[in-house]
């Protein structure tokens, strides 16, 4: 099983009515979420850990989970409301601004931390949650307590704009870093996390040498650099794009379905991973991230739909 640690909550998408008047569509999403039922849809046996609401937006993202086979059972339920997110579209890119003080999501803290069974074989982390507190202490810890014995991958999808103490989020940051085996960042993330550095290559060793570093660059493709040494680089595939929403989230499913289909999520399997195994997992990648950007909002693909 993989394990998607992280949060789940409800995307405002702004539409326009037939008279004309600006709205709201409420959609399923958050970036672990979008992952989580990315790699459900693939055939990919998938879990999802988080804070999850009783409330009425709850109860629609646990339904929506459970249609795209992802086992509910180990995320934390309480009464407290879902987080919101309101989606602004500029050409098709997706800007956010969150509503999130004490949310179900949010509110996880470290002594909450389950056990987890010994087929949850690779754990996923990302997004605000490993921005906002207390969650984001509760994830760092679960991810500090399983470093070494599970895979581990991570993609911090960094929001600028959401960051309160960025001397604290750095810091986290970094032991989760590294804990990881995989660390995914789109360019921008790269550069933020890295400011010092020239090259992409550079970069990427600096943030996490002998790691696996997936760097991700909107229609430009995606890049990895292995424990190796070697650099491999896949092109992203031509669509008319509707919208940006849970591209990267997607891209990440169908790289991590494919190493588990191709039996390289053990950390012996990536640690001499070879470029075409690698190119493999980011061509699946792109793949699964173009049809999502073909449709509005974060609805990825089925396997049957590839």
């Amino acid at each position: 099983m993989i394990l998607c640690c992280g949060e789940a909550l409800i995307d405002m998408i702004p539409i326009v009515s037939r008279d004309g008047q600006e709205g709201f569509a409420p959609h399923a999403g958050g970036a672990v979420f979008n992952t989580a039922i990315g790699l459900g849809r693939l055939g990919a046996r998938t879990g999802f850990l988080t804070g999850l609401s009783t409330d009425l937006f709850g109860q629609r993202l646990a339904a929506v989970l459970q249609d795209s086979q992802v086992d509910t059972h180990f995320s934390i339920t309480s009464d407290k409301p879902t987080t919101l997110a309101f989606v602004k579209l500029d050409n098709g890119h997706a800007t956010y601004t969150f509503y999130d003080e004490n949310t179900a999501g949010r509110s996880l803290t470290p002594d909450q931390l389950p056990e987890l069974p010994r087929e949850a074989v690779a754990l996923y982390f990302g997004g605000i949650s490993l921005i906002s507190e207390p969650c984001a202490d509760f994830y760092a810890a679960l991810a500090a307590r399983e470093a070494g014995q599970r895979v581990i991958m991570l993609d911090p999808n960094i929001r600028t704009g959401f960051i309160r103490d960025e001397e604290r989020y750095r810091k986290r940051l970094a032991g989760m870093i590294e804990a990881a085996d995989i660390i995914k960042v789109s360019d921008e993330d790269l550069g933020w996390l890295v400011p010092e550095a020239a090259g992409m290559a550079e970069k990427a060793a600096i943030l996490a040498a002998g790691k696996i570093v997936i760097v991700t660059c909107g229609g430009d493709g995606a890049h990895a650099f292995l424990p190796s040494g070697a650099a491999v680089e896949v092109a992203a595939e031509r669509v008319v794009v509707v919208d940006t929403v849970g591209a990267g989230d997607t891209f990440n499913s169908g790289v991590l379905a494919k190493l588990s289909a191709n039996g390289l999520l053990s950390r012996s399997g990536l640690s001499a991973i070879t470029a075409p195994q690698m190119r493999a997992a980011l061509v699946h990648g792109a793949t699964v991230a173009a049809v999502t950007v073909s449709r509005a909002g974060a609805n990825p693909p089925w396997a049957h739909e590839l």
